[in-house]
């Protein structure tokens, strides 16, 4: 599945020319429930969401839209023949990280209806921020879903491990023993298209000794 990237992207951003596995998911209800609420705003006229740009996927049946808000991202999937929210994305700042680093990182987080899971989707929309020259850093914690789909995504984009340590990062390589993976503060990363791992070093100050 794929989308264009909208030029608004790139305004978003800076750039230049097995981890811990045990989040548990909410409860359907719930997450049927917040994709209910954000679909009645989208449609919604006078609602901050109403209105929101709305990008095609190569599946008709889908669509994203998409708003920034206090340097996150929001990027939300819309079934058009179901009239429903099939999940969403958010592309969080790091409170871990510096100012310097926030530049160039964000987190995403992925929230999707079991009918609308394995469908690539969320792999979509990844892609689609990678594409565009975003670097993405792992949260403290990851779902199994999560887990597996960076590493399906490292296929095409470099994936590197981080300790993130007084609001700094430092590079620990492309593999880890299982035994090191357990702190909170170990982290995995995937570049952006346009980044080495000497030009993401000298940009968000992260150490490589």
């Amino acid at each position: 599945m794929n989308l264009a990237i909208p030029p608004f992207w790139a305004s978003w951003l800076y750039r230049p020319v097995e981890l811990r596995i045990d989040v548990s998911p909410i409860p359907p209800q719930q997450l049927e429930g917040e994709c209910a609420s954000i679909h009645d705003r989208i449609h919604t006229p006078g609602d901050r969401l109403h209105g929101l740009p709305e990008i095609p996927l190569s599946d008709p049946r889908f669509a994203i839209r998409y708003r920034s808000a206090d340097g996150e991202f929001y990027v939300y999937v819309e079934d058009q023949l179901e009239h429903r929210i099939a999940g969403f994305t958010v592309f969080n700042r790091l409170i871990e990280l510096d100012k310097r680093a926030d530049r160039y990182i964000r987190g995403p987080h992925s929230r999707f209806d079991p009918a609308y899971q394995r469908k690539g989707l969320a792999s979509c929309i990844y892609r689609w921020a990678l594409d565009a020259g975003l670097c993405l850093v792992t949260g403290a914690r990851q779902s199994p879903s999560a887990h597996a789909l960076w590493h399906k995504l490292a296929a095409s984009h470099r994936l590197g491990y981080v300790d993130i340590h007084n609001k700094k990062m430092h590079y620990l390589g492309e593999r880890m023993a299982p035994e090191r993976l357990d702190p909170l503060s170990t982290r995995m990363f995937l570049l952006g298209q346009g980044w080495s791992l000497g030009s993401f070093a000298a940009a968000t100050g992260m150490r490589c000794d």
